[in-house]
């Protein structure tokens, strides 16, 4: 059954004979076909590598070409190198020629000495010479002036040691000073506190300065007299002052220091 339906069905079994006529006829009538796409792969693949050593040689020799530029600097440099040490060393060898030559620093150099001519005296004329010289040997004209000078150096620093002396004992030095405060105390409430403080100030001596004062109740009407001073402590004591208060009988019973502060 399946043979009959191919006889009866139009299938074209033996196609690639025909095709294999139809090429047959063509390539007769125009040449192959495929020969020309054969030849232009072929021009194609045979250029590629034709190509790239073509470039490969024209890079090659344009590296040359610079590398002979570049020795032809290199000698260039050293031509201009070479000169320069030569002058140099020229220069040098001038220059030391030139130079006049070191003298030791034993030897004195007179340039405008002028040779001395030697004159003989008579014999009779050198012994006063000799005498002259003898005379001026025992004269000392250094020794004097030495002396002279030291004593007036002498002279000079005895004066500026007084004059500093001098100085120093009028510059005024620090006075140590203090300040005192005192509680002056009556005999009663009947004592005329005016009057005591007057008297209390009447005290003058050589560094004291009185201050303020006040009234201070201590009880029963009875005030005390609360006075400040400063003094200096080399020529007023607090001993002193003290006695100096209380002789004022009449109107002070007693002096306490209330407080005593360094200035």
């Amino acid at each position: 059954m399946a043979v009959d339906y191919f006889l009866h069905d139009k299938i074209w079994f033996e196609k690639y004979k025909y095709d294999d006529a139809e090429r047959r006829f063509y390539e007769q009538m125009n040449g192959p076909v495929g020969a020309p796409s054969r030849q232009q792969s072929s021009s194609t693949t045979s250029s590629g590598p034709a190509g790239d050593q073509n470039e490969l040689l024209s890079r090659i020799s344009h590296l040359e070409v610079e590398n002979q530029n570049l020795r032809s600097v290199v000698a260039d440099l050293q031509m201009a190198i070479f000169k320069l040490e030569s002058r140099l060393n020229a220069l040098e060898k001038s220059s030391t020629s030139h130079q006049p030559s070191a003298v030791p620093p034993t030897q004195k150099v007179e340039p405008f000495s002028v040779p001395s001519k030697k004159v003989e005296l008579p014999a009779k004329k050198a012994e006063p010479a000799a005498a002259e010289e003898d005379e001026d040997d025992d004269i000392d004209l250094f020794g004097s002036d030495d002396e002279e000078e030291d004593q007036e150096a002498a002279k000079v620093r005895e004066e500026r040691l007084r004059q500093y002396a001098e100085k120093k004992a009028k510059k005024p030095g620090l006075i140590a000073k203090s300040s005192i405060l005192l509680d002056v105390k009556p005999w009663d409430d009947e004592t005329d506190m005016a009057k005591m403080e007057e008297c209390v100030r009447s005290i003058h001596m050589d560094g004291l300065v009185w201050g303020a004062s006040k009234l201070v109740p201590v009880g029963y009407g009875i005030k005390k007299l609360q006075i400040q001073c400063v003094v200096e402590d080399e020529k007023v004591g607090t001993d002193i002052l003290e006695e100096e208060i209380t002789k004022f009988e009449d109107y002070v019973q007693s002096v306490d220091i209330a407080a005593f502060n360094k200035i």
